[in-house]
């Protein structure tokens, strides 16, 4: 269940941690899309998939379009804690794929996107051979940096 607040849902707190589940992203099984740590105001992302608001997979088989959804949905999370992407600290952005043609046109279409800045800083890239949700092809964490 999710409560509303001015920036999103808030889904738990104790003195320290904030959960959030921003409305306009899908619902999770369990897991917040955002966790803000009051100690250092640093969020982390919870993997950001190719899921509409509905949570239905985007781009079925179509690499270019998940990645698009996956930018979209870390857009609005990233809205969601008032941080812009270059106040992202560290990214780990997963593949379902050992073709480095494939990792290589992920992060082409991330940093020529308007999530960018985001991997201007720490990041990985990784080909995996699964990930979580049915014909998801990619996936990408986010740590933030909040401003004050």
């Amino acid at each position: 269940m999710r409560a509303g607040v001015a920036l999103g849902r808030l889904a738990g707190m104790t003195e320290k941690i904030t959960r959030i589940n921003p409305e306009q992203l899908h619902e999770t099984p369990g897991y917040h899309h955002i966790a803000v740590v009051a100690a250092g105001r640093t969020a982390y992302l919870a993997g950001q998939c190719p899921l509409d608001r509905n949570g239905d997979l985007v781009g079925a088989g179509a690499l270019e379009a998940q990645v698009d959804q996956v930018v979209a949905n870390a857009l609005t999370a990233l809205a969601a804690v008032n941080a812009p992407p270059h106040h992202v600290v560290r990214s780990v952005i997963y593949v379902r794929s050992d073709e480095r043609d494939d990792l290589g046109v992920v992060w082409s279409r991330l940093t020529e996107s308007a999530l960018g800045p985001a991997f201007t800083t720490a990041s990985t890239l990784l080909g995996v051979a699964q990930l979580g949700f049915s014909g998801q092809l990619v996936e990408v964490a986010l740590t933030v940096a909040l401003p004050d």
